[in-house]
């Protein structure tokens, strides 16, 4: 089953606990926050404190999105606060199963994130160590950007060799996703669709979700 993960980057700020209850009523499965800082991509949001507080309000998994270029320094403690699905950009880390190690000694859900640019050839002999691979589809750093269709042969190839070395591998895109181009990820392999624009800021989130399923 496809699983729907509103993007908290392109929520309302100011009215944030309210955002949060609005797309979890709305049939939400995950809750998926970027975590930026400033360097790795030119733009800042959540800090930690932040993270943590969200984790205690939040009813449904929350997926955090490290476009940092030190995860190592987030990585233990997500893991005791109880965050279910973590992912590290593969551009910042030099030792790839050493970060993955420390994710999967909190069992927490572990995850590669992929910039529109970087080849999947990169993570494929680190595939049956992780539990999903986020793929951008748009350039990190911003919401509200247009949907790079690059990503679906990414997607494919992705699933390919997925299917022969880790078949319960989950793949998840964010960046531009909306009703039209969900279907085509979806058949490509996709199991979760990060939202953002799409959904926050609309009359009926309820609609939103459910146009994208």
């Amino acid at each position: 089953m496809v699983k729907i993960a509103p993007s908290l980057l392109s929520a309302d700020f100011t009215n944030l606990e309210k955002e949060i209850k609005k797309v979890q009523d709305a049939g939400a499965d995950i809750l998926h926050l970027d975590i930026m800082d400033g360097h790795f991509v030119p733009n800042l949001t959540f800090g930690p404190l932040i993270i943590k507080q969200i984790k205690a309000i939040s009813k449904i998994p929350v997926d955090v999105h490290l476009m940092v270029t030190n995860p190592e320094k987030y990585l233990e403690t997500l893991g005791d606060w109880g965050i279910e699905y973590v992912s590290f950009h593969q551009e910042t880390v030099f030792h790839l199963h050493r970060q993955v190690s420390v994710l999967k000694a909190k069992n927490v859900k572990t995850g590669i994130a992929l910039n529109p640019a970087t080849p999947v050839e990169t993570i494929f002999s680190i595939l049956s160590d992780v539990d999903f691979v986020l793929i951008m589809s748009v350039n990190p750093g911003f919401g509200g950007q247009k949907f790079l269709p690059l990503v679906y042969d990414k997607i494919k190839k992705l699933r390919k060799f997925a299917d022969e070395k880790n078949p319960n591998l989950e793949i998840e895109v964010d960046g531009g996703v909306d009703d039209k181009n969900a279907p085509k990820l979806v058949k490509a392999g996709v199991h979760i669709l990060v939202a953002g624009s799409y959904i926050f800021g609309k009359e009926d989130y309820k609609k939103q979700i459910q146009s994208l399923r």
